[in-house]
């Protein structure tokens, strides 16, 4: 079986995002169960303004097309705050994905999220649950990162990330650089996000056929235990008496129909 693949897609101004993504890649490769493929949100500002923006250069890693979302089984989402909610650039590619959301194509993927701010208060929970309709609407999972890290609970120093996601504190200016703890919690991301990927992946030829009623390769395989012997003979008269005669062939039930919502539950059960 194919390992399960997830996508780190981002879009950074000055960089602090991209960084982030570099950890949170490493995070999912941990395991070694999981393949990872990193990708940028497409550009929608000129040249010009990325020069008066003071705007670091574009690192060498492709952009992102609308329709290769349908290759990933995860997508762990990073970008910079603009007013508490997603930059121009993310909305525009989503904006885009309308074709995918009338055929269910992005329904039951998983996604986590990653974000920079300008200080401490400029958005770190704000700038991740704004974007959650997005997912909504495909019927995408969001997975949130909770508290994994003792950093998480520091109190002495600024340190980026909440519950909704990793997180960096850029500084007003951008100045501030990654912290090697809000890098830690960016790589926990990583590793805990492909965890539960892998296992919605997990047998799902087995998981579909539980939710469809049909067979599994356990359940073909395992012996039919002998029927108990009863006095059928002696029983016909009584049941003939009251009216319930036996009948020789009972009516097969109809197969259970593939629901889908069914599926879904049955792949949260053996995540969680």
């Amino acid at each position: 079986m194919a390992k399960p693949k997830v996508f780190v897609i981002y879009y950074s101004t000055y960089g602090h995002v991209h960084t982030l993504a570099q950890s949170i890649s490493k995070g999912v490769l941990k395991s070694g169960d999981v393949d990872v493929e990193i990708y940028q949100f497409p550009e929608t500002l000129s040249d010009d303004a990325l020069e008066k923006m003071h705007a670091a250069p574009k690192a060498n890693i492709p952009t992102i097309d609308v329709d290769k979302l349908t290759e990933a089984d995860g997508v762990l989402i990073g970008f910079p705050t603009r007013f508490g909610t997603a930059p121009a650039q993310v909305k525009t590619f989503f904006d885009a994905t309308g074709h995918l959301w009338s055929t269910g194509a992005l329904l039951g993927k998983c996604a986590g999220l990653f974000f920079s701010t300008g200080a401490q208060h400029g958005g770190q929970e704000s700038t991740a649950y704004s974007f959650l309709p997005h997912l909504t609407h495909h019927g995408i999972i969001y997975v949130p990162l909770g508290y994994p890290s003792p950093y998480m609970f520091e109190n002495d120093a600024i340190v980026g990330g909440s519950a909704w996601g990793a997180g960096v504190i850029a500084g007003p200016d951008g100045s501030l650089q990654p912290t090697y703890k809000e890098l830690e919690i960016a790589e926990i991301q990583g590793e805990k996000f492909a965890e539960v990927v892998r296992k919605m992946h997990a047998t799902p030829d087995s998981t579909a056929a539980a939710a469809a009623g049909g067979e599994t390769a356990e359940t073909a395989a395992a012996p039919v235990a002998p029927a108990e012997k009863q006095p059928a003979a002696a029983s016909a008269p009584a049941d003939a008496a009251a009216g319930n005669a036996p009948t020789a062939n009972p009516p097969a039930q109809a197969p259970k129909k593939d629901n889908p919502i069914r599926r879904l539950l049955n792949k949260f059960k053996k995540a969680f």
